[in-house]
């Protein structure tokens, strides 16, 4: 197993993906390179047995399905659910702040990233921005990224908070602000930031009418360790899945059956909007996928009840030094294969029968795998898989894999964890 390339391409993958519109851009341009056709929800389909499709219902998620060469009406759909966001800070409309001779950029935490690890970064913008156009429901659409650090937020020295070791709560409003430059005479001028956001754009800065602008974190990915065991990289909650569903949907295919993957945006934020998992557009997909193959809703419907959908979203390793956060007996350690997640109260939709047939692609497919829980006194994150089984009640289970930092600014996981990520995908889309 190339564990070291694999790990070397998620990172390469990481590092243009900083943003859920760069995180689509980057997945489309792939999917693209390996000959798959575009269609628009907006139109009717018309499929061919032995397609490969996708769709961008909206900028920050993007569908991509194959299609096999016998797929019939009694066929199955094999699904496999990621998303694009991660936790982070966004610049507001009016951005611009002033305070004794610095420049400064308002914001607002986005999900729920550790906020500490977030001080002291190079980070950098990336986002898009509506445009003035000829039609008004039609603005002009340009993405952007910055690519280089334009921010920061600085610590406050220790001589000035001598209590800072034993733990500061920091404060949203105050405390996360980055600094983008100082006020001097080239700089001091109203609107400074959406003029220099027109500058990076071309545009004249009453062409702006709105934007999405993520701040992340402009930190390359790294191997880490003596022996190079770790991957460091900003962003691989949930990168990690998402790259090896990429993975997975341009390399293996059945001849029978459909075979998915649903890159999601707003997961970190509960998924209850239009692109995210927690609403009806993965049921309005396979409704046009089974119309456009000239089969009906009702078998639809039945080969929903025949399918299997993977939520693959990151999970926690035990920590080396806090162990007792985990339970004593059903715990996950990096480099030690994929984590099957599993919550009896359903935050993480699994039960027997899905984790049975898991652990049975796991090893068909030569890839490690181990059973995951949270201490019964602490409670663990949610995933898309309870979310998407309630709108399409299918065989779901919840993976990922382990991680440690998960939603600091840079993360830890093992070198060999993505490439058992990989081999699993590609099993469960081939099997």
């Amino acid at each position: 197993m190339d564990f070291e390339k694999n790990a070397l391409d998620l990172i390469q993958f990481i590092e243009t993906a900083t943003s859920p519109f760069h995180v689509v851009s980057s997945s489309v341009a792939l999917l693209q390179q390996n000959g798959f056709s575009e269609l628009n929800m907006k139109e009717p389909w018309k499929l061919a047995k032995g397609g490969n499709y996708y769709t961008v219902p909206y900028p920050s998620t993007v569908f991509a399905f194959t299609i096999g060469e016998y797929t019939h009406a009694s066929s199955n759909f094999r699904i496999v659910a990621t998303h694009t966001d991660h936790p982070c800070l966004m610049i507001k409309p009016n951005a611009d702040m002033t305070s004794n001779g610095y420049r400064k950029i308002n914001t607002e935490i986005y999900g729920g990233p550790i906020l500490n690890t977030w001080l002291d970064r190079p980070l950098s913008i990336a986002g898009r921005v509506a445009l003035t156009s000829t039609s008004i429901f039609e603005p002009e659409i340009r993405y952007i990224d910055i690519q280089k650090p334009v921010l920061t937020i600085p610590n406050l020295a220790i001589h000035m908070n001598r209590e800072v070791n034993k733990g500061v709560e920091l404060n949203r409003q105050t405390d996360m602000i980055p600094i983008i430059g100082l006020v001097n005479d080239s700089l001091n001028k109203d609107d400074y930031f959406i003029n220099y956001l027109a500058k990076q754009l071309g545009v004249e800065k009453d062409q702006i009418l709105d934007f999405e602008l993520y701040i992340y974190n402009a930190e390359k990915g790294q191997l880490v360790g003596a022996e190079e065991e770790f991957i460091s990289c900003p962003r691989l909650d949930n990168l990690t899945s998402t790259y090896g569903a990429l993975r997975a949907i341009t390399s293996g295919s059945r001849n029978d059956g459909i075979n998915m993957i649903a890159l999601f945006d707003n997961e970190e934020v509960g998924s209850k909007t239009k692109q995210g998992a927690d609403s009806t557009l993965m049921t309005m997909l396979l409704e046009k996928i089974y119309e456009g193959l000239g089969f009906s809703h009702t078998r639809c419907l039945e080969a929903i009840m025949r399918s299997m959908h993977l939520s693959v979203d990151v999970a926690h390793a035990i920590h080396p030094n806090h162990t007792e956060k985990s339970d004593p007996t059903t715990f996950a350690k990096l480099n030690e294969g994929i984590v099957i997640k599993i919550n009896n109260n359903q935050r993480y939709a699994t039960d027997t029968k899905a984790i049975a047939s898991l652990q049975q692609l796991c090893e068909a497919g030569d890839v490690k795998y181990q059973k995951f829980v949270n201490r019964s006194d602490i409670a663990g994150g949610g995933t898309l898989g309870s979310l998407v089984s309630s709108q399409i009640p299918m065989l779901t289970v919840d993976l990922g894999i382990p991680m440690l930092a998960m939603h600091s600014a840079r993360e830890l996981m093992g070198v060999k964890d993505q490439t058992y990520m990989n081999r699993l995908l590609y099993t469960f889309f081939t099997a």
